[in-house]
C-alpha cells in the first residue's frame, strides 16, 4: 500500500488531520533563510498559540493515495497564491485535493516561504522551495506509485506565478546544488495556472498592473525563460481581474511561438478568483494524462432528434429583385425559424455555418447541433443560409454580410408577433461564419447595402455574438489560414472589423491548433477588453480546426454546447 510506505526523507511534526509532512531542505541548507519568513498556511497562522520560530522550513504536505480502483498514476502539486506575503488558499488546496484525488490522482502540496523576502526578487525564496519540491516529488515517483513524468501542478495567483517558474524556467538553477537531490529534474509535465498575478511588467515589482497590462511599452515580464522544457498549460483568468487578463493572453502567445500546446480560458465580468477547475480536468484530459482518451463521437450522432421543434418556418432574406450585388453563380438566401413549444427565453440565437465564403448551409454538424440544443433548452433558433460562393469583383464577405444584416433586421421585425423579444438577438457562426458573426458584432452601424423597404429602418446592432474558430481576423490571414499562427507581434486585425460603438459582447470557442488561428479568437478578445466589452474565450488543446465535428467524452471539444449554454444563462438570465 502506497499509504504505508517509509520515507527516507526528513519529515516532521503531522498535524491534526494526520497529513505527512515533508521537509524541503535538510537542517542549515536551505538557501537565504532568513527569520522574517515562515512557512505556514494563513488559517494555521492565525490559530491561538501560532510561534512563527517553530515554522520556518517550507515543506510538502502529502495526501493521501488514491484509491486502487481509480489510481491514475498521476501526481498533482497545488499551491496557493497569496501575492508572496502568505499562502492563503486552504480551501482551494482542499477542494483541488478531494476533486483529484477522487479523480485517481496523488496529490501533495506545497507551503513556500513567506513573506516576500528582504533584498531579493519577491519570488526568489518561493522559487527556491518550488525547484527543490519537484525534484523531490520527482525522486518519490517510484516509492508513491506514480509516473515521474506526470507530475502536474495547479496554483492560483502568487501561486500561478510560481507555477509559471516552475514550467518556464526548470532549466535555470534557482539556487546552488546541495546535495544528491538536485541532481534530479525540476521541470514539471503539465500546469494549471489560474489568475496569474505579477507577469506583466506594469505590476511585476508585485503590485496590481498599474496599467490594466495595456500600453505599448507592457510586456510579459522578462523573467520567464520559455526554456526548452517548458511544459503545455491551462490558462484561466477572470476578465476584471486587477492582475490583469492580458498577462494570461502574452503567456499563451509565447507557448503557441514555441509550438506548445495550451488552454486558455477566460471569464467575462470575474475577478480575481480561480475559475474553470471542470476546463483544467478538459485540459488534462484531452492531453491524455489520465489516461488513454475514450473514443471519438461524432457530434451529428449526439443530436438526432427535432421532437424539440414545434414551429418551423422558412423565408427569403430579399423580396424578388432587390437582392443587392446580386449574381448569377452565388445560391439564394434564405431563413428558418425553429421555435421550440415551450419557451424558456424570450431570446433568439441565430446560427449559420463556415465554408470559406465558399459555400455553407444550414443542416450540417455546424448548425443542427447546436440550434437542437438551443431548442432543448427553450430558446428560439434562426439559422441562415447566406450567399456563396465569393462574389466576384468585391471582398469575399460582401454579400454574406448583406444577407446577415437584412436576415437580423427581419427577425427583429418578426420577433414581437412569435412572442420573442426583437432587443434581444445574438448571432453565431463557424470558422468564415465566426468571421460573418465578426462583422455584424463589430460593423452593425455600417451600412453594407442601401436600404429597400421598411424594415431596412431598423437596427442590425445584436446584444452577442458567439464565434466559433474564427477565421480570417488576422492580417497573416486575411484569404487562407494563418500563415505565422497569428503568433507575430506585428499582425493586426482586419481592417473590415470596425469596432463601433454598438459592438457587442461575444463568446470565442477555438482549437488551440487549428491553422486558423486561435490567435484570431484572442485578438479580438484583447481588441474588446480594450475598449472595456467583457467576452469569454475557451480554446482547447491539440484541437484543430473544426474541433467539434467528433470528439472524446471527457474534453472540451465534447462539451463545447454547454460553454454556450452557460455563456447565455449568465447574459440573458434565461428566463422569459
Amino acid at each position: 500500500m502506497k499509504k504505508a510506505l517509509i520515507l527516507t526523507a526528513i519529515l516532521f511534526s503531522t498535524q491534526a488531520w494526520g497529513w505527512e509532512q515533508e521537509a524541503l531542505w535538510p537542517k542549515k541548507k536551505m538557501p537565504h533563510a532568513q527569520d522574517t519568513q515562515i512557512a505556514a498556511m494563513r488559517d494555521e497562522t492565525r490559530a491561538p498559540g501560532f510561534k512563527p520560530e517553530k515554522h520556518r522550513m517550507p515543506y510538502l504536505e502529502w495526501f493521501d493515495a488514491p484509491a486502487p480502483a481509480v489510481d491514475k498514476d498521476v501526481c498533482m502539486i497545488l499551491i496557493s497564491g497569496g501575492g508572496y506575503s502568505s499562502t492563503c488558499d486552504s480551501k482551494l488546496i482542499t477542494l483541488w485535493r478531494d476533486t483529484f484525488t477522487a479523480m485517481g490522482v496523488q496529490c501533495v502540496s506545497l507551503v513556500y516561504r513567506t513573506p516576500r523576502p528582504e533584498g531579493l526578487p519577491i519570488y526568489q525564496t518561493a522559487w527556491e522551495d518550488g525547484q527543490r519540491a519537484v525534484r523531490l516529488v520527482r525522486s518519490e515517483a517510484a516509492k508513491r506509485g506514480y509516473d515521474p513524468e506526470k507530475i502536474g501542478v495547479i496554483a492560483m495567483s502568487a501561486g500561478s506565478h510560481l507555477g509559471l517558474l516552475l514550467a518556464a524556467n526548470s532549466q535555470t538553477p534557482a539556487y546552488e546544488k546541495i546535495d544528491a537531490t538536485d541532481d534530479v529534474s525540476c521541470h514539471i509535465n503539465w500546469g494549471i495556472l489560474n489568475a496569474p498575478a505579477y507577469v506583466t511588467t506594469d505590476g511585476e515589482s508585485g503590485t496590481k498592473a498599474t496599467r490594466e497590462g495595456y500600453g505599448t511599452d507592457v510586456a510579459l515580464s522578462a523573467i520567464f525563460n520559455f526554456d526548452e522544457k517548458t511544459c503545455p498549460l491551462s490558462l484561466h483568468h477572470g476578465g476584471l481581474d486587477p492582475f490583469s487578463p492580458n498577462g494570461s493572453t502574452l503567456i499563451y502567445r509565447e507557448l503557441r511561438k514555441r509550438g506548445i500546446p495550451a488552454e486558455l480560458h477566460l471569464y467575462p465580468g470575474m475577478k480575481h478568483g480561480a475559475f474553470g477547475l471542470e476546463r483544467g480536468i478538459e485540459f488534462m484530459t484531452q492531453m491524455g494524462y489520465l489516461g488513454p482518451l475514450e473514443a471519438e463521437v461524432k457530434l451529428m450522432d449526439r443530436f438526432t432528434s427535432d421532437e424539440d421543434r414545434a414551429v418551423y418556418a422558412r423565408e427569403d432574406v430579399w423580396p424578388e429583385g432587390k437582392m443587392p450585388c446580386a449574381q448569377e453563380h452565388q445560391c439564394q438566401p434564405y431563413i428558418e425559424w425553429h421555435i421550440p413549444a415551450e419557451l424558456k427565453t424570450d431570446a433568439i440565437q441565430i446560427i449559420y455555418s463556415g465554408g470559406g465564403y465558399k459555400g455553407n448551409g444550414p443542416n450540417g454538424f455546424e448548425v443542427t447541433p447546436a440550434r437542437r440544443y438551443l431548442n432543448a433548452r427553450g430558446m428560439a433558433v434562426v439559422t441562415l443560409r447566406y450567399r456563396t460562393p465569393r462574389p466576384n469583383g468585391l471582398a469575399k464577405h460582401t454579400s454574406a454580410w448583406q444577407d446577415l444584416q437584412r436576415a437580423i433586421r427581419i427577425v427583429r421585425s418578426e420577433a414581437a408577433s412569435r412572442g420573442l423579444n426583437p432587443d434581444k438577438i445574438g448571432i453565431m457562426g463557424s470558422s468564415a461564419g465566426g468571421h460573418l458573426t465578426l462583422m455584424g458584432v463589430t460593423s452593425s452601424r455600417h451600412r453594407s447595402y442601401a436600404p429597400i423597404d421598411e424594415i431596412d429602418k431598423l437596427s442590425c446592432k445584436v446584444q452577442w455574438g458567439i464565434g466559433i474558430y474564427v477565421a480570417y481576423a488576422l492580417s497573416d490571414g486575411l484569404d487562407n489560414h494563418n500563415t505565422t499562427g497569428g503568433n507575430d507581434d506585428a499582425t493586426y486585425l482586419a481592417p473590415e472589423l470596425s469596432f463601433d460603438l454598438d459592438t457587442a459582447p461575444m463568446l470565442f470557442i477555438h482549437g488551440d491548433a487549428d491553422k486558423w488561428a486561435a490567435m484570431n479568437s484572442v485578438r479580438v478578445w484583447e481588441k474588446m477588453r480594450a475598449m472595456g466589452i467583457q467576452s469569454e474565450l475557451h480554446t482547447l488543446a491539440l484541437r484543430p480546426h473544426c474541433f467539434q465535428k467528433q470528439a472524446s467524452p471527457g474534453t472540451g471539444s465534447y462539451t463545447w454546447l454547454d460553454r454556450i449554454g452557460e455563456f447565455l444563462n449568465k447574459l440573458l438570465l434565461t428566463s422569459k
